[in-house]
């Protein structure tokens, strides 16, 4: 359930190649398709995310009789080829066709926009450092370039990897910019979705505007279907937020289609996630069933990927409510494992970044320090010819100069120390977040399973928490979180874990504790949520919350495994009436989910 929510908030674009995907060479027109080889190589370029069949088919063809072509044009052949590995999936062979088109092209125009494919292979094959160091190359060139469409696809490529790296608003300014001016043959179709999708991605869209349906229009009057549907996707799961599934399913059911056609497998399996999330929410586990399995089928190998992570947490959810224990754990294992890897993914992605940039930052320092260097060498020189009063004034100088050079590294070190914390943290509440809390918890757990001394995990869920949303705002529902977490805290010691496991769903464990006294202090916390109300000026709003408890004696020191029974627990006390505290049983191990004991505390209202 609580996952479910975290997936809503946050869903990747197909992958980090769109961006090289979505962009062509020139503007062709409709006319009649050219016989000239390069033409026809341009041609290809036009309608390769267009028409993708026809595209693989001209490529196999001048592929075929290389001795036909100029050495620009089989340069050209070459990207086009890379290109098309890198779509079907395959990113490694992609990356080094790319790199062999970079190293042995005299064209640089070809070679900025093998650049500008080549970091989306990067990212896709988590070498962020590289990428990352790739992109801010790309854009200290930016302003050199005078080919408006390879100025456009680097416009696009920026937008994109910002995206990735959590950048809304710079992400945004490039997307304005693709949108002001666009090449010929060109239309503002990529530039409206890399805006739009940022927007959604931000968290910050509280409605869907007629942005977005002005945006599908505009792509599909382009032609350019796959952009169109990655548009539809983010219209998806935005409807599965707001509650409205079966808008969600009608949109994905009628699109699918065009989206098996172009044969891009990152799409196909969030559609299908998507699907998935939309079918269960709807009560449809047969259909949920089906689609989060094709999802699964769908997603690369040996990557952890947010349509992954949302399949099996459907298929988990469907056998929990089946009472099939066993392959619920087994679902439960992978989701955990997928979700674990994809958000170190995420971290990967933004702490590359940042030290990227960090980087960027240090080498202009070390630029300015060797300039200052240059200009002392000057002045001690002057000093030598200067009388002693005058030298005076040099020395004071050089101290000051000195002083800043080290005032501004002492800056630098402190913002790197304020990121590392922050990436620990939940920004709305400021406690752990999930892969934080995931870590201490696993950490005491294996302390505690040293000494042999208790440990209970408790996961806590706010109760009807998208009604507050949807009747006071999203405003009043953070004030709920923030006031929450203040609440617990008073009830915490030192040495207990807290986190935020994603949207109003919080965990607690409490290494040394009892069975008994972990529910004593459950109920003390669900107590004090009951009763305390928010302030007048939010509107004297109510909330309750439902607690689930697991303790080590008798699940055991896995997290896994506790998390698997205090969610079970959580389970029981929202089918039982919400507003209680609900303990594993002693038999969790090997027990049915319906095999609880629950403690009623008497609901509100």
């Amino acid at each position: 359930m609580s996952a479910v929510r975290l997936r809503r908030r946050a869903f990747w674009c197909p992958a980090l190649l769109l961006a090289c995907l979505l962009f062509a060479a020139c503007a062709l027109g409709k006319a009649a398709e050219p016989v000239d080889p390069g033409q026809l190589l341009a041609h290809a370029d036009k309608i390769k995310t267009i028409d993708h069949p026809r595209f693989v088919q001209i490529i196999n063809d001048l592929g075929a009789k290389p001795n036909s072509l100029q050495p620009a044009q089989l340069g050209y052949l070459r990207f086009l080829e890379a290109w098309q590995v890198a779509y079907s999936g395959d990113y490694d062979l992609g990356g080094r066709l790319l790199t062999q088109v970079i190293d042995k092209s005299d064209d640089p125009v070809l070679r900025f926009r093998a650049t500008a494919t080549l970091i989306n292979i990067l990212g896709i094959g988590h070498r962020y450092d590289d990428a990352f160091a790739r992109l801010a190359q790309l854009l200290d060139q930016l302003p050199t370039v005078n080919d408006a469409t390879a100025r456009f696809q680097g416009l696009g490529e920026a937008a994109q990897v910002l995206i990735a790296a959590g950048q809304y608003d710079q992400a945004a300014s490039y997307a304005e910019q693709m949108i002001a001016d666009y090449p010929k043959g060109e239309t503002t179709c990529k530039g409206m979705f890399f805006k739009l999708h940022a927007l959604f991605k931000s968290g910050r869209l509280q409605s869907l505007s007629p942005d977005f349906a002005e945006g599908v229009n505009t792509c599909v009057g382009a032609g350019e279907v796959l952009v169109a549907n990655t548009l539809r996707a983010d219209i998806a799961a935005f409807d599965i937020q707001q509650g409205a599934s079966r808008e969600a399913i009608a949109l994905l059911q009628t699109n699918y289609a065009d989206v098996r056609r172009d044969q891009y497998p990152s799409l196909m399996s969030q559609f299908d996630a998507l699907m998935a999330q939309a079918y269960w929410e709807t009560g449809d586990s047969d259909h949920a069933r089906k689609s989060a399995i094709s999802a699964i089928n769908m997603s690369i190998k040996s990557e952890y990927t947010e349509p992954l992570s949302i399949a099996y947490d459907v298929l988990y959810r469907i056998a929990k409510e089946e009472g099939n224990t066993r392959a619920a754990l087994d679902y439960h294992e992978q989701f955990m494992a997928a979700d674990k890897g994809h958000l170190n993914d995420i971290t990967a992605r933004t702490l590359a970044y940042q030290m990227v940039r960090q980087q960027v930052e240090d080498k202009k320092i070390q630029l300015f320090d060797l300039s200052r260097r240059n200009q002392i060498l000057q002045l001690q020189q002057e000093l030598d010819r200067e009388a002693v009063k005058t030298s005076r004034t040099y020395i004071v100088a050089l101290l000051l100069l000195l002083a800043s050079i080290g005032f501004l590294l002492y800056r630098l070190r402190r913002s790197q120390l304020r990121f590392m914390h922050l990436a620990r943290r939940d920004g709305l509440t400021g406690i752990c977040n999930r892969q934080h809390f995931v870590e201490e918890a696993t950490h005491a757990l294996r302390y505690s399973a040293k000494s042999s001394r208790s440990a209970c995990l408790i996961l806590i869920d706010l109760d009807h928490f998208k009604t507050v949303n949807d009747t006071h705002g999203h405003a009043v529902g953070d004030h709920v979180l923030k006031r929450t977490v203040a609440v617990c805290q008073r009830y915490l010691r030192s040495r207990d874990v807290f986190g935020r496991l994603g949207g109003e769903e919080f965990g607690i464990l409490f290494p040394e504790c009892g069975a008994e006294q972990a529910l004593a202090r459950a109920e003390e916390i669900r107590q004090a949520i009951a009763e305390v109300p928010l302030d007048r000026d939010a509107g004297h709003v109510m909330v309750t919350a439902s607690l689930g408890v697991a303790s080590a004696e008798r699940s055991g020191y896995n997290l896994h495994r506790l998390m698997v029974d205090a969610d079970d627990a959580l389970y029981r006390a929202k089918r039982e009436g919400r507003n209680r505290v609900a303990t594993a049983s002693s038999a969790a191990s090997g027990r049915a989910p319906g095999d609880l004991e629950i403690s009623y505390a008497g609901e509100l209202g």
